[in-house]
């Protein structure tokens, strides 16, 4: 009789364990943010045999200790937008399955650092016309990927990631929608603090404007050194494709300075066309696409419209002019945004 070949024996799968959250699950063992954690959401609840970590501001663990045991490589981007405190918990499936959500609350310095670091994860570098991503009516800002929710409120970001490694892509994406747009809304309803966006990402118009398409960019917006921090949008109409800026500055003399910085910037011209306008040639994050901005300032308020460049970055110059605004367009387009 020939042998059959049976192959490798499987891993264990994890022990079912029914009933884990019949006493109502577990604790939270952070005095600071305790009162964020519900305990149960429909199946799931915190895992009675999982630890809470804390790092950072009033906790057992340091930010460097973060860095190590939780962020890896990616703790450089958590501290430029102000990393103040951090907070894990683990949600366990009471049914007994092998699934998990892993939050992950993140408190910063300021409440544009908090949705900066927001929108750095929901946007990244990418063009949020062409992501998958679903927008989450939870605390001030939420988004769901496939595997993975997003909520900013206030000084906080949570980041939920759905956990099972035994379903299948499909099952996986089925199952984190069906528990994470619920828990990061019950999270979102009990952390503290405001759900106002902030500062100049408020004042972005919400006409034309792509689900999810702003970015809060706390230190120089376009990457021009000396900008300042600002919110700038990502805009469709009509086909053509275009951002709107803004920056807000102390008072009217530092706005005036940011002017003044954009003006050194090679082949920036200044003219006067109803109002002052600065026009600036600009490459931005990819040298090889050449996008043009229009600036002006009203009292301590600058506003730009310029052409996005992500649209661009694969198409002829004769191709990317068609799906610009002109000239004439990003200026009657600046003036109703100053109005």
């Amino acid at each position: 009789e020939v042998p059959v070949e049976r192959g490798d024996t499987p891993p264990p799968v994890e022990a079912i364990q029914p009933g884990r959250c019949a006493q109502g699950g577990g604790t939270v063992a952070d005095p600071a943010s305790a009162a964020f954690f519900p305990r149960k959401v429909s199946d799931y609840c915190i895992d009675p045999n999982s630890e809470t970590r804390a790092y950072g501001k009033n906790a057992t663990g340091t930010l460097d200790q973060v860095c190590t045991e939780l962020f890896d490589g990616e703790c450089e981007v958590y501290r430029m937008f102000g990393l103040e405190r951090v907070v894990t918990v683990r949600y366990a499936d009471g049914k007994g399955s092998t699934s998990s959500v892993n939050v992950v609350l993140s408190r910063f310095e300021s409440v544009r650092g908090a949705y900066g670091f927001y929108t750095k994860r929901v946007v990244a570098d990418s063009d949020p016309i062409d992501t998958k991503t679903k927008p989450l009516s939870v605390g001030g800002a939420g988004a769901l990927a496939s595997t993975i929710a997003y909520l900013w409120r206030g000084l906080y970001v949570a980041e939920l990631s759905y956990v099972n490694d035994s379903e299948s892509p499909d099952a996986l994406r089925q199952s984190a929608a069906a528990i994470l747009p619920e828990l990061a809304k019950s999270i979102g309803d009990a952390v503290t603090g405001d759900t106002q966006l902030p500062d100049t990402a408020s004042l972005l118009p919400s006409t034309d404007r792509i689900p999810m398409g702003i970015v809060y960019e706390p230190r120089d917006v376009l990457g021009i050194q000396g900008a300042g921090p600002g919110a700038y949008g990502f805009y469709a109409t009509d086909g053509r494709r275009y951002r709107l800026a803004i920056l807000e500055r102390s008072d009217e003399a530092s706005a005036q300075d940011v002017m003044k910085t954009f003006k050194k910037i090679p082949g920036a011209s200044e003219s006067k066309m109803g109002l002052p306008v600065l026009t600036l040639p600009w490459h931005g994050s990819n040298e090889a696409t050449k996008t043009e901005w229009l600036f002006t300032r009203q009292g301590k308020v600058i506003v730009g419209i310029g052409d996005e460049e992500l649209a661009m970055a694969q198409l002829t110059p004769v191709q990317a002019k068609s799906k610009c605004l002109s000239r004439e367009q990003k200026l009657e387009r600046l003036k109703s945004v100053l109005e």
